[in-house]
């Protein structure tokens, strides 16, 4: 539950245009969609597929590490960090496991003999949208608890992309579509009011020294 009169006291502290922005970006965010990222080892792909769900309004980024461990680049993830909630891993069993027990289905982003093209995937269930490694793809782990199989339809001779720009082009098109649904998408109201505090705190600076006081004078 968050504390009312402690966010109330630290949005005070903001001005008024970033308080609107505040919530202008979180009327478009969801967790409807989520994307896990399984050992990926190019650093920087990891920040660029940050900024996609930064940009496009996905919420929730699952980073699974039990072979590659990385920090964010924050050079490429261009403050995404801040916006956006990573949920890391050490397993991709527990990755998967916590993506169920939350409602996800797990999508599969690989070519598959069951597979769906992008135009035609169901965007009405929830789903957690995995993406593989740049050298192996997805593992047979992945695959075999997958629940679906996602691809982008290619024309040319390259049958691959890199996973960042994969990860751009399949977040945009199910937020587009999303937004033009009735699907109930949206963050609930306390997700909303948790995401307020979290952000005001990200932006203010010395807000450790700011807590203290205001939670000292409250006693």
């Amino acid at each position: 539950m968050v504390d009312l009169d402690y966010l109330h006291f630290l949005e005070n502290i903001l001005t008024d245009n970033r308080k609107e922005r505040f919530l202008q970006v979180l009327e478009k965010r969801t967790n409807h969609f989520t994307i896990a990222m399984e050992d990926i080892f190019q650093l920087h792909n990891t920040s660029a597929v940050m900024r996609s769900c930064e940009v496009f309004g996905i919420q929730q980024l699952n980073v699974i590490e039990e072979r590659y461990t990385k920090s964010i680049d924050k050079e490429i993830a261009m403050g995404a960090q801040k916006w956006v909630d990573v949920n890391r891993f050490n397993s991709i069993s527990g990755c998967i496991s916590d993506l169920k027990s939350k409602g996800y289905q797990i999508i599969a982003t690989t070519p598959h003999e069951n597979d769906c093209d992008l135009d035609d995937f169901d965007i009405s269930k929830p789903s957690a949208l995995f993406f593989g490694t740049e050298r192996d793809g997805l593992s047979e782990e992945v695959l075999q608890n997958a629940d679906g199989f996602l691809k982008i339809p290619m024309t040319g001779f390259t049958e691959s992309l890199n996973i960042s720009v994969s990860a751009a082009i399949i977040i945009q098109n199910l937020m587009s579509r999303l937004h033009k649904s009735d699907i109930n998408w949206k963050l609930s109201d306390e997700e909303i009011l948790e995401k307020r505090l979290e952000w005001a705190k990200n932006t203010i600076k010395d807000i450790k020294r700011i807590e203290e006081r205001y939670y000292s004078e409250v006693k």
